[in-house]
């Protein structure tokens, strides 16, 4: 957990926050990542008049690491428009598992936590023939 820079990424989740299209509840999030090789990636939320179709700030982040090339996410966080720390849906944490997996490092209102304790239990590609 030392290497990780929870400071920047937690910064960073802010800062897209402000750049997320959220006309109808207006709660702006925004999500940072770090890959395994390094990489800084993040995502914001992107509503629709249609609600079913928004995008969660973890939706942009997780297509911005798979346009980009892909890998895997250690380190996690998600911050709404005001600054505070936000837990991801439970959507939202199976999207996380299948892209940082059981080890991956989530920022929490009770601290920094694997990602086997957010989603006990998890159902993933290791469940599907």
């Amino acid at each position: 957990m030392s290497t990780i820079d929870w400071h920047g990424l937690r910064a960073a989740a802010r800062e897209v926050a402000q750049r997320a299209y959220a006309p109808y509840s207006g709660l702006r999030v925004g999500a940072a990542a770090r890959t395994s090789d390094g990489r800084v990636l993040v995502g914001c939320n992107v509503e629709n008049a249609a609600y079913g179709v928004t995008l969660c700030a973890e939706c942009s982040l997780v297509s911005a690491l798979v346009t980009g090339g892909g890998g895997r996410l250690v380190a996690f966080t998600c911050a709404g428009g005001e600054g505070q720390l936000l837990m991801p849906c439970g959507r939202c944490r199976q999207l996380l598992w299948e892209h940082g997996g059981a080890g991956l490092l989530v920022d929490t209102p009770s601290g920094i936590r694997p990602m086997s304790q957010v989603l006990p239990d998890a159902f993933g590609p290791d469940h599907l023939p």
